[in-house]
């Protein structure tokens, strides 16, 4: 397989499928993959790059099971447990974001759905920062309905994250509280009432190098907009405390064919990014073109955010929000 023509019948139209054998993805070499896929994140995403950030707004006593994770009732960490935050808190923690200059704010909370009156407080948290600020917002609450995403919509949202995580095939292995097909269910309704639908998952979980091609498959086929990679960053009292972190080369190889896969796609760097050297430049220049930035990433969010951007301006990418411009 020729990488670089492969890359650009990709940017004349072409767009691989779950017939194609794509098995060559795993043992091709690394830099010839890497620059094809900068070659369709070039022509698709110019030379811009989104930064989104992100507040725990209620964190702790999950009732899922899924084992990587520090929220779980089921695990035994040290994750800070609390309700949803105070609204002037998370209104604050998005001008900030706003000043310097990050193009999305997201508020993420754990649990199954927000629902009742933690809801209702999100909504109007939503309807203050829509009324004070020009920052895009987002939102990760869980399994919402229909209802309770228009009304997110209604209130300025406009894109929702609801990760997949894996593959159908190994979804069970991490979670039995709730089904891939649930997942698959919320982000047709983040679709189909309109929203920006933002979905990827975790690598190094134990799975195949197959189960990493057919989640990008998967998402290609539901034509998610944003797609955040999260790399394993084992948590002590875990299922998976014990998991070896997967190298760099494998992140690489991971974000460069699900660029291929997903050529019009926001490839966003997320959780783990520190396993790649600088910040994540490599992945910058092999097919990435987004990452969470702040706080998300360490205690000092605008030193973070200001160090991302010296980083992109090296490469020469554009980090700056249209509403800066």
């Amino acid at each position: 397989m020729n990488l670089l023509t492969l890359a650009k019948e990709i940017i004349n139209g072409k767009r691989l499928n779950r017939t194609d054998d794509l098995s060559f993805f795993i043992s091709c070499d690394l830099d010839t993959l890497c620059k094809g896929a900068d070659m369709i994140r070039e022509h698709f995403c110019k030379e811009y790059v989104d930064l989104c950030s992100i507040i725990n707004g209620r964190s702790g006593r999950c009732p899922e099971d899924c084992k990587y994770c520090a929220q779980s009732a089921h695990n035994h960490t040290d994750c800070e447990v609390y309700d949803f935050l105070p609204e002037e808190k998370i209104v604050e923690a998005c001008k900030m974001n706003e000043r310097e200059g990050v193009h999305r704010f997201s508020i993420v909370t754990s649990g199954k759905a927000l629902s009742g009156e933690e809801f209702e407080k999100a909504i109007h948290a939503y309807e203050t920062m829509h009324r004070e600020c020009k920052i895009d917002l987002c939102a990760s609450m869980g399994f919402l309905t229909k209802e309770q995403l228009i009304r997110l919509r209604e209130a300025g949202v406009t894109s929702y994250h609801h990760n997949i995580e894996t593959s159908k095939r190994y979804f069970p292995y991490i979670c039995t509280t709730h089904t891939y097909e649930q997942k698959i269910e919320t982000l047709k309704l983040v679709k189909e009432i309109g929203m920006c639908a933002c979905s990827g998952g975790i690598i190094g979980m134990g799975e195949t190098w197959e189960d990493r091609l057919d989640m990008a498959i998967s998402l290609a086929e539901l034509e998610i907009d944003s797609i955040p990679i999260n790399a394993l960053m084992p948590i002590k009292g875990t299922p998976f405390e014990n998991l070896e972190r997967i190298s760099e080369e494998d992140i690489l190889r991971t974000i460069a064919f699900f660029r291929y896969i997903n050529p019009e796609a926001n490839i966003r760097l997320a959780a783990g990014r520190a396993l790649i050297k600088n910040d994540g430049e490599r992945a910058f220049v092999g097919g990435a073109s987004a990452t969470i930035t702040g706080n998300m990433l360490t205690t000092v969010a605008c030193a973070t955010i200001r160090s991302d951007k010296q980083m992109l301006a090296r490469l020469g990418r554009d980090a700056v929000p249209d509403y800066m411009k």
